[in-house]
């Protein structure tokens, strides 16, 4: 195996792994703000599963950059597709853990008041908008 291997594989695997803590931090909040309304006999709050997925769209566009890596072999130095993938697969995951936390306060705020949605979606959006703009930018690097 080669680095650019270990590159374009890098990306996919790490970006993963943070969506996969993203996924237990705010499954276990919306599990946590179901059981309340539960408890109180109020209806739970379905909407919840929208907080829920926030932290899947970064393996979506890791995937993206893992075909643009690979693509970029043949004219791109192998050390830039081995930091390109490390890099952005660890920005990446950064990004869809931090979705997990703050969706994990916006569904405990939600199901507690059933307000602010639309507040909780945009403070999720610029979170998003860090795994796009690495996407962006190191799609833009690799040509």
């Amino acid at each position: 195996m080669d680095i650019t291997q270990l590159g374009i594989g890098a990306v996919f695997a790490i970006a993963s792994a943070g969506s996969a803590y993203g996924f237990a931090v705010v499954g276990q909040a919306v599990i946590g703000a179901w059981k309340k309304c539960y408890a109180q006999n109020k209806p739970a709050p379905f909407i919840l599963m929208v907080f829920f997925g926030m932290p899947f769209s970064q393996v979506i566009y890791s995937m993206i950059l893992m075909n643009q890596l690979h693509g970029a072999v043949a004219t791109t130095d192998p050390g830039l597709i081995l930091g390109a993938g490390l890099f952005g697969g660890v920005g990446m995951a950064l990004s869809a853990w931090s979705q997990g936390v703050v969706a994990a306060a916006a569904a405990d705020s939600y199901a507690a008041t059933g307000k602010g949605f639309v507040n909780y979606i945009i403070l999720l959006g610029v979170i998003e908008s860090v795994a796009l703009f690495i996407m962006v930018f190191l799609m833009g690097i690799l040509g």
